[in-house]
């Protein structure tokens, strides 16, 4: 990243911790989600824990993209299902593993080149590439700026 480079947003998203709970209201566009943590770590497990959010954003950007290409080659893809899982290393490392199961009657060029492709998904290389995540000026509170994202 230089000094030359802008940036236009995205996506938006705003998360609220209110009480003494760790519930979590997530609000992106017009959607409404929530976090929690389980029941064994403090919270109420009245939603997805953070992890399993994010895990969620992988699983659902790989579906949605190897839907999409299949769609635009014409490709038999019926179901797409990815399976995930974070893993924390007894040296205090994690990882993401990644299984895709393929239904179709597709032939193994385009099952390899759908699997290739799974590999470049946007929220794929957002995970992988470390994206930066940058602190930003405190804004007053979302009554006083009238609940802009």
């Amino acid at each position: 990243m230089d000094s030359t480079t802008t940036y236009a947003r995205a996506a938006a998203a705003v998360a609220t911790s209110t009480g003494e709970d760790y519930r979590v209201e997530v609000r992106t566009g017009r959607h409404r989600l929530a976090a929690d943590e389980p029941e064994s770590a403090g919270g109420a497990d009245t939603a997805p824990t953070p992890i399993g959010l994010l895990l969620s954003a992988v699983g659902s950007c790989t579906a949605i993209t190897l839907r999409m290409y299949a769609h635009r080659k014409d490709w038999a893809l019926e179901t797409v299902r990815v399976h995930l899982g974070y893993e924390k290393g007894s040296d205090r490392t994690a990882r993401i593993t990644r299984r895709i199961d393929l239904v179709g009657d597709l032939d193994e060029a385009q099952r390899a080149r759908l699997l290739d492709i799974a590999e470049r998904t946007p929220v794929t290389l957002a995970v992988r590439g470390g994206t930066p995540i940058v602190p930003l000026d405190p804004h007053p509170t979302t009554q006083e700026a009238g609940g802009h994202e």
